[in-house]
């Protein structure tokens, strides 16, 4: 199978996608097919021995849209250009224009009304069909504005699909044509003398509806477009932040050169305040990364030689050169920006029943308006009244408000997510996650820290520097991950290592040297039993219980001391348990580690559970044994061997990806090792189906309320009745009202970024200056550099939405200086506190 994604241009409602989405998935070969109303993508999955991109292309053309096959240089160009602003921009030249012509219109259509002051020639009964002319010529004037809703609700029409826009121009043709024909018929009577069915005749124009129906369904498409717009900040400022050029080393001189021409194996410069424009590994150098878009951390990361960087990542401080190992679409932000746009073309399973209901909603409401002409012509009443209430039901329905109900949710959410790290891969996934009620959880890397440590140090006989000099010499050239936490240990608390030699290594044993003339031994009880070392297991048995793995050294035959090792538990590990707790979710702990070691560190952290010596093809069985019990499991684990689990859980969560992000057997990867994420994800998760859920229920209240008004329900109990402006108005008003309570989810706060303590003895002094000037990510880069670059400043967090620049200070730095720094920069301080 494979898989394409398509733009298709020309969708205006949810009855345009359904549309789409109904004509492609009945091609021979397609599997699969999603389109989104929002990104107007399409995304398709299909057999290719049985049909190709241009058969689907050639089923979107036959029913009236455009489609062509999405390329990497389509994305750059419709990125860089920014589509959803210009069709903002677009919209509001239509909105003005429509604007200054219905003003005039509706003065000349309503001012003798209204008493106000006319032009003679407007005036009377024999200058009434002047009056009427001038009308359908503005009428025509905003009709040739709007003329988008006419060609393409007209060609939806001719193929049997009729959308929105087959609706507007539905109700706004036939106001406009019924007016004409008014037209005419005051001319006839005006030529025969008969000036009272000229004055009669003058009151049934309907030119001020037609036009005003465009222009306030115009309003409704220009607020949708501007909302639009702001669905995708989160992903363009994050785009934002990755630098157009960048100085490379070619030939031993620094160069600038665009970030596209960047390959795999060049050497990149990074100086302070700069971002990283690709992905590689450090060569000299060093600096602190703030990483806060990417992966969420709100602390910058010391970064030296042999770590990686990645792309769109500020340097704070220092400057290194690193080699380039993912270019272009390889990097990390790329695959981020990929990542989200695949979740916004997907859709959850609650968005089906909308779908379903938009794919027959126009031909229903088209319907509902003839029913309703019929109606109230049969029952007596004049045919302007019976007209007018037919196009209030056209205009008022609007299939608009069911379409957006989910994907601007969808959009803004995984928006959001992404700007705390967590990158969720589908629209599904979205909506599985807050129903999950059971956590699984994988114990190496998810809830401990994945690399071994010392615990416990316990001398007998020598000092305890004595012990870990000893051990320090024997195990440094040992590669076995124990031995190389027990020199980390060892260089840290700055221990002198005694040289070793004949080193002899027994395999899954330990080792054997000479160190300073003395015999040594290093390893497992079962290691020290054999070389008949006297050893005491009190000990053992209670560093065992734990979960620690004890290692014993010997010289000249008797033990000198015990130092453990162990995989420890994450703070935030047992925080985001309790958490996932709170909430009412069980969590249960899998592991291939023996019973006892599992047992101790679920006392630690917490879980309900836990299943030890389980072997990685056997946690698939144990996630579906928990669905079959009717439990919504969740998978959290490191995205390798729990692959299987990954792939069978309902959601499956990897967690600690860094930069590998793409890990197919995930729905969720979460950029930090952290699993207070995933508590945020849930969170978030549970936000956008609540959303998504009043969206729908609006949708489908005003739809159920506003169509029965349009049609006159009320008119014969109370003598109300809608007029096709005020069905117009609401209609747009739908639109507005569910893209705007989408766009709430902006205010999700995550409540569990750690927060890191400064220890008592190294406070900060922190300034908070108030920038004026700053518009987008580069200003941002720009004041945070400046800034940096102040002697005596430690740290810069910018935030551009509040246009202040927060520093740390590890000495006193005076207020002119850190304003001088700003106004060289090329920006203005108004404040500084």
């Amino acid at each position: 199978m494979k898989t394409e994604v398509f733009n298709v241009t020309g969708m205006t409602c949810a009855a345009c996608s359904a549309n789409v989405e109904r004509r492609v998935g009945k091609i021979d070969g397609v599997s699969k097919v999603e389109v989104s109303l929002l990104t107007n993508k399409m995304s398709t999955e299909y057999d290719p021995l049985k049909t190709d991109a241009d058969k689907i292309i050639s089923a979107v053309t036959e029913i009236g849209y455009g489609a062509s096959v999405v390329s990497g240089e389509d994305e750059k160009s419709e990125r860089n250009e920014n589509s959803a602003e210009k069709e903002r921009i677009s919209m509001k030249h239509r909105l003005i224009s429509s604007i200054l012509l219905i003003i005039p219109l509706m003065y000349i259509a309503m001012g003798s009304m209204l008493h106000l002051p006319m032009p003679s020639f407007f005036k009377g009964v024999e200058n009434a069909l002047m009056n009427a002319i001038s009308q359908m010529l503005i009428s025509i004037a905003v009709i040739f504005i709007n003329r988008k809703f006419f060609i393409v609700g007209t060609k939806a029409l001719i193929k049997r699909s009729p959308n929105m826009d087959s609706l507007v121009m539905i109700g706004s043709g036939a106001s406009f044509f019924y007016g004409v024909i008014t037209v005419y018929r005051m001319a006839y009577s005006m030529g025969r003398g008969d000036m009272m069915s000229v004055a009669h005749h003058s009151h049934d124009l309907y030119f001020e509806s037609a036009a005003m129906i465009l222009t306030l369904v115009t309003v409704g498409k220009y607020l949708e477009a501007r909302s639009k717009a702001r669905t995708t900040s989160a992903i363009d400022k994050l785009i934002d932040l990755s630098p157009k050029t960048a100085t490379i080393i070619r030939e031993g001189i620094e160069v600038t050169v665009p970030v596209s021409k960047i390959v795999k194996g060049d050497k990149v410069v990074v100086k302070p305040g700069e971002a990283v424009a690709v992905d590689g590994i450090i060569l000299s150098g060093n600096g602190y990364l703030d990483q806060s878009a990417i992966t969420g951390e709100s602390v910058p990361v010391e970064k030296g030689i042999g770590n990686e960087v990645i792309s769109a990542t500020i340097n704070k401080n220092g400057s290194f050169i690193f080699e380039a190992s993912r270019v272009g679409e390889e990097t990390t932000i790329a695959q981020i920006v990929r990542l989200v746009e695949q979740a916004n073309t997907s859709k959850p399973k609650i968005a089906r029943l909308a779908d379903k209901i938009s794919g027959i909603f126009v031909p229903t409401v088209i319907a509902i308006s003839f029913i309703t002409l019929s109606v109230w012509l049969l029952l007596g009443y004049p045919f302007d009244h019976a007209f007018s209430l037919a196009v209030s039901v056209l205009v008022i329905s609007c299939p608009c408000a069911l379409g957006l109900a989910t994907p601007v949710a969808v959009m803004v959410g995984t928006g959001k997510a992404a700007q705390y790290g967590i990158l969720i891969k589908s629209a599904e996934a979205l909506e599985e996650l807050h129903a999950v009620d059971t956590v699984v959880l994988d114990k190496t890397g998810t809830i401990t820290s994945g690399t071994p440590c010392v615990t416990d140090v316990i001398p007998v006989g020598v000092t305890e520097n004595e012990l870990i000099s000893y051990a320090y010499g024997i195990e440094n050239h040992s590669e076995h991950p124990l031995a190389y936490a027990i020199c980390k240990y060892a260089r840290e608390k700055g221990s002198e290592r005694f040289e070793c030699d004949s080193l002899n290594s027994v395999s899954g044993r330990g080792v054997i040297g000479i160190c300073n003339g003395h015999e040594v031994f290093g390893g497992n009880l079962a290691f020290m039993q054999e070389n008949a070392v006297s050893v005491d297991t009190e000990d053992a048995e209670t560093l065992s219980r734990e979960g620690k793995t004890a290692l014993y050294f010997a010289l000249d035959g008797k033990l000198i001391g015990i130092i453990a090792v162990a995989d420890t538990v994450k703070e935030e590990s047992i925080e985001a348990i309790k958490g996932l707790k709170r909430k009412g979710i069980r969590t249960l702990m899998l592991t291939g580690d023996n019973r006892l070691t599992a047992l101790a560190v679920q006392r630690i952290a917490g879980t309900d559970e836990v299943m030890a010596e389980v072997m990685p093809s056997d946690k698939e069985a144990v996630i579906k044994r928990l669905q079959a019990e009717g439990k919504r499991v969740a998978m959290v684990g490191d995205g390798i061997n729990d692959a299987p689990a990954l792939c069978s859980s309902n959601v499956g969560i990897a967690v600690g990806a860094g930069t590998d992000i793409a890990i197919d057997s995930a729905d969720i990867v979460l950029m930090k090792s952290s699993l207070l994420d995933v508590l945020s994800a849930i969170e978030l998760s549970r936000k956008v189906i609540a959303n998504i859920r009043m969206n729908l229920f609006w949708a489908f209240f005003y739809n159920s309320l506003g169509i029965p008004l349009a049609a006159g329900l009320l008119y014969i109990p109370f003598g109300i009745r809608l007029n096709p402006m005020i069905g117009a108005a609401a209609m747009s008003l739908s639109s507005v009202c569910v893209v705007t309570n989408a766009l709430r989810l902006y205010r999700f706060k995550n409540k569990y970024t750690k927060i890191i303590d400064i220890p008592k003895g190294e406070e900060k002094m922190e300034k908070v200056l108030n920038v004026e000037g700053m518009m987008c990510m580069h200003c941002k880069a720009h004041v945070e550099k400046a800034l940096a670059a102040v002697s005596g400043v430690t740290e810069v967090k910018v935030d551009l939405d509040a246009g202040t620049a927060t520093v740390k200070l590890e000495t006193e730095v005076a207020d002119d200086v850190l304003s001088a720094a700003i106004t060289d920069a090329g920006y203005e301080v108004k404040k500084i506190k």
